[in-house]
């Protein structure tokens, strides 16, 4: 009940957001990525920060690089919200209001912070503008006075419906060609190849606990522009047995079917995590869960029951790995939701902390995994080999790590998938957010996976 209760409260802020109010008619989708907010009825004034907090100010082609950057925001979907949206500035801090105030802060992940950094956005007072609506007050709106930017209430005037609009506009500093690949804090990247497109099934990041409800997936034709296909799954609503902590997924497709193997934790007092399966005729979803219960149980094998992995050797057969502290795989069931419990075997490697992935190249198994803390800026990958996806493993080294010249840190929890048809491989991972993330403010990457003549990995150079 209670699950339902927050589930219908976050809709009727949403809806809220977008009843009939001054100058609006319909919610609106923002484009997600590098953009600028341009005044409605003061034309040439952006939205900006100065001194940490927002302004609405005057610029120009002649304005400092400065000016510029820090009139460019990257447009994500909303810390409290993926209905709404968030607005990340160039260091890594969000737009967010206290005391009415529009300020720029570092991300704390608390539910407060995600409120006050979410704005959900219906028509402006003008064709092709927008007004922001504040995500935990949706009768106050975002707008300029004397040139501050504040959350007030909603006024039926035609200067207020003026001071609240905004045309999305070109970024004054254009998006850089690196990373990160999709807009926005998420980690635990699962990259998988169906139909002739990638697809990326992150954990939704920026949660203190990593305390995420929903998981969300994209899809590209090239690796580089990437489509946002919204919620596949959502806890809260979905399944019965799990609130929160929808860490880690792994999506695999069997049977004409998709399988998307997750991670839940309960916020009724069950502190354990649990592995869930859940079942979709699409790769975008949604998904559903299959079995109404979970398919390994905390506490049922040694170490955490996170972090799943499906891999499907060349004969058909699935395996299922997963966990933290100690390392688990399981031959599955030709019905994908199910496995003999005595067939469990426990194959840890020396170092292993989380984030088992297996792949196969040239008939030699590679069974991959993540060492330290996802909160350490050590955090990494190593890697050994064997001739069966159960071992015995030989361990290689370590394969991608920090590279703190170009500010990348706590590279890890990758995964991999070819090119179809070549030998081109290549790792999704996420590391701290550059430049100001840490452990629960990550973002996602990808780079080339290079394999040795001799059939080693060579070390994954990770881009900032």
């Amino acid at each position: 009940m209670a699950r339902r209760a927050r589930a219908c409260a976050v809709s009727l802020l949403v809806l809220a957001a977008s009843l009939t109010l001054p100058g609006t008619a319909h919610a609106v989708t923002l484009p997600t990525g590098a953009r600028s907010l341009e005044s409605v009825n003061l034309p040439g004034r952006y939205v900006r920060h100065a001194d940490y907090l927002g302004r609405l100010d005057a610029v120009t082609a002649a304005a400092s690089a400065q000016v510029k950057l820090d009139a460019t925001v990257t447009v994500t979907s909303g810390l409290a919200s993926p209905s709404c949206h968030s607005f990340q500035a160039a260091n890594g801090m969000f737009l967010r209001h206290r005391d009415w105030r529009l300020r720029l802060e570092a991300n704390t992940g608390t539910a407060l912070f995600r409120e006050d950094a979410t704005f959900c956005a219906v028509a402006g007072s003008v064709t092709g503008s927008v007004s922001l609506t504040a995500f935990g007050h949706p009768t106050r709106r975002l707008r300029h006075r004397d040139h501050e930017l504040w959350v007030d209430p909603v006024q039926d005037t035609a200067q207020f419906r003026a001071d609240s609009s905004f045309r999305i506009t070109a970024p004054w500093v254009p998006k850089s060609t690196r990373g990160p690949v999709i807009p926005g804090l998420y980690a635990d990247p699962h990259i998988a190849h169906f139909g002739g497109r990638y697809y990326l099934y992150p954990t939704t990041d920026g949660y203190a606990g990593w305390a995420a409800p929903y998981y969300k997936a994209f899809s590209s034709a090239d690796l580089v522009d990437w489509t946002d296909h919204g919620v596949v799954l959502d806890l809260r609503p979905d399944v019965s047995w799990a609130d929160d902590s929808a860490w880690a997924p792994a999506v695999v497709a069997k049977n004409g079917r998709y399988y998307l193997y997750f991670s839940g934790g309960a916020t009724s007092g069950d502190t354990g995590k649990h592995l869930g399966v859940a079942v979709s005729d699409s790769p975008t979803g949604p998904f559903r869960d299959a079995l109404g219960r979970p398919l390994v149980r905390a506490g049922a094998y040694a170490g955490q029951a996170i972090d799943p992995m499906v891999f499907t050797d060349d004969d058909g057969r699935s395996y299922l790995y997963w966990g933290n502290g100690a390392a688990h795989v399981v031959p599955l069931n030709a019905d994908m939701v199910s496995f003999d419990p005595a067939a469990v075997r426990t194959i840890t490697p020396s170092g292993y902390r989380e984030a088992t992935f297996v792949l196969k190249r040239a008939g030699t198994y590679y069974f991959m995994w993540s060492e330290n803390d996802t909160r350490d800026e050590d955090y990494q990958v190593a890697y050994a080999t064997g001739p069966s996806p159960l071992g015995p493993w030989t361990k290689r080294g370590v394969v991608l790590r920090k590279r703190l010249e170009v500010g990348v840190k706590g590279p890890g929890h990758h995964s991999v998938v070819r090119a179809p048809g070549t030998d081109t491989w290549y790792a999704a991972y996420h590391r701290f957010a550059v430049p100001a993330g840490d452990g629960t403010n990550r973002e996602v990457a990808i780079d080339r996976v290079a394999f040795n003549a001799d059939g080693t990995i060579a070390p994954i150079v990770p881009t900032p």
